[in-house]
């Protein structure tokens, strides 16, 4: 696809926009909305990743032809859209934007400020569903935490899954890829770069819209879908459990609070997508069988602590089993 970037100097960012079958004016959003961040067009690369749309999305980006990358690639799913843009981006940072949402100007720019200033591995950021933080006259919380590494940052948080809370320097990540055959290809990607992060700064700044959309595969509710986000949730408990042996103390500590929340998850959502007692005991069993179950009597979070205490006992499971919709 023609371009007018110039490629004979590395972009401070590359943003990786992934889309399939989007809604026109959400992706025209999400892509304008770039172009209002405090960056030259030297100093940003825009990929966006169509993963095979019925209408090609480019058909929506005219105004923007010039200004950035545009792959069209096979329906694959999301994973193998951002492993395409990976492939592609030449930015020292990388910043992932599903095509529904948008980054929101003033908080982002505070990030880009972080990024620029301390030029960590990794700036973590907040994100919004409401449409009233998405306002310019607001003054958003400029706060800064750090310098930490990742494992510091992991223990002393609960982390968010999404991939796309976080800027994070390209050279990082390595071989890291995303799972190609996961639902939840964020809960098994982000731990693994957090870790590989030796300096992170994290901000309260509400700098992503998450637009919240009923046909979303998050929101899928049928049967088949939700066993497999089920399934897909204990196998990245497994693969993550399964490199602790591997890590530095230190990692291997954190990465086992991160283990605890995914298996308090896997478990809400056993409840929340069956309500059957059996399913419950059966998921029990699977972690007990891993060393995961009990839960680890620690203080992580309220809904960890008070949820562990209920999931422990049988009539605990029973008061869960009803009062979790």
């Amino acid at each position: 696809m023609p371009t007018t970037q110039n490629h004979s100097q590395r972009p401070l960012i590359s943003f990786i926009v992934t889309t399939f079958n989007l809604p026109e004016e959400y992706l025209q959003t999400c892509i304008s909305r770039l172009f209002t961040l405090s960056l030259t067009a030297k100093e940003r690369e825009i990929i966006v990743v169509d993963d095979g749309s019925a209408t090609p999305a480019i058909n929506e980006l005219n105004d923007y032809f010039d200004e950035i990358f545009y792959i069209l690639q096979p329906h694959g799913g999301l994973s193998e859209a951002r492993n395409t843009g990976l492939r592609m981006a030449r930015g020292q940072y990388i910043q992932f934007v599903d095509g529904d949402d948008f980054l929101i100007t003033i908080p982002y720019n505070h990030c880009l400020d972080i990024m620029r200033y301390h030029q960590p591995d990794m700036v973590v950021f907040d994100a919004t569903t409401s449409e009233a933080d998405d306002d310019s006259s607001a003054t958003p919380p400029f706060s800064i935490e750090g310098p930490m590494n990742g494992s510091t940052y992991m223990y002393n948080h609960n982390l968010r899954a999404s991939v796309c809370g976080y800027i994070f320097r390209k050279d990082i990540i390595g071989k890291l890829r995303f799972n190609v055959h996961s639902t939840t290809e964020d809960e098994e990607f982000t731990p693994q770069l957090i870790l590989r992060a030796e300096t992170l700064y994290a901000t309260a700044s509400k700098a992503y819209f998450y637009r919240q959309r009923a046909t979303s595969l998050t929101h899928n509710t049928q049967p088949e879908a939700c066993k497999r986000r089920i399934d897909d949730s204990f196998r990245v408990i497994c693969t993550l459990q399964d490199r602790i042996d591997t890590l530095p103390e230190q990692e291997g500590v954190a990465l086992k609070r991160r283990i605890a929340q995914l298996s308090m998850d896997y478990l809400y959502n056993v409840i929340r997508y069956t309500h059957d007692a059996h399913a419950l005991e059966t998921a029990i069993g699977m972690l007990r069988n891993r060393n995961l179950f009990p839960l680890p009597d620690k203080p992580y979070t309220r809904k960890y602590v008070w949820f562990r205490k209920l999931v422990a006992s049988r009539i605990g499971r029973k008061i869960l089993l009803v009062t979790i919709r």
